[in-house]
């Protein structure tokens, strides 16, 4: 019989590598709702995927809705600033799709930019969850070493696109895991990066 608790104890452990990076993933889609509210929404997830890496803290769906509200206050700028950005280079990614031989460079740029925005969100949000407390200029600074110091930057942007790649037949899995497992990813080397 004990054998048998112990199996269930680390079947539920596994199952929650899945079910809290998803509920939190869903938080994360509901508030994104709003055009300029996904970079709040993305540093409350990274907070809540944070304290339950650390902590085991399992409330993910309402602890990124809990988290959301300070992150608004701190991110709203950066975030509106950041949607417009976002909103010029999906605009400029459409325009040039279509084009020829000097098109092709162009898209090729644009899509370097975009990979660049998505990278450095993602370690922006992750030093934010990592540190909430600290000050934002701090964070940026942070975020910046992790994007751009070194190799984890492109790291992150391969763990992106493997996990919209891997869950897309899930059909609703980019939605669920497309920002929390990157996000993780970005935590675990925001955690390395700053013990050395």
């Amino acid at each position: 019989m004990s054998s048998r608790v112990g199996w269930e104890q680390v079947a539920l452990r596994w199952l929650q590598w899945i079910s809290v990076p998803a509920s939190a993933g869903l938080a994360f889609c509901c508030l994104s709702l709003g055009a300029v509210t996904w970079l709040p929404a993305l540093a409350a997830t990274a907070q809540v995927l944070h304290r339950w890496r650390e902590d085991g803290d399992e409330r993910a769906f309402l602890g990124v809705f809990a988290d959301f509200r300070n992150h608004w206050r701190r991110l709203w700028r950066h975030s509106l600033i950041s949607t417009a950005i976002g909103a010029v280079l999906t605009a400029n990614l459409v325009f040039l799709l279509g084009r020829g031989a000097v098109g092709f460079v162009l898209l090729a740029v644009q899509l370097g930019l975009a990979a660049a925005f998505i990278v450095y969100h993602l370690a922006f949000a992750a030093a934010i969850g990592h540190r909430p407390t600290a000050s934002l200029s701090s964070r940026r600074h942070a975020a910046i070493h992790l994007a751009f110091g070194s190799w984890r930057g492109a790291l992150l942007l391969l763990a992106t696109v493997l996990v919209i790649a891997l869950t897309a037949p899930l059909g609703i899995g980019p939605l669920l895991f497309g920002p929390s497992v990157p996000l993780l990813a970005a935590l675990s080397l925001q955690s390395r990066l700053e013990q050395s």
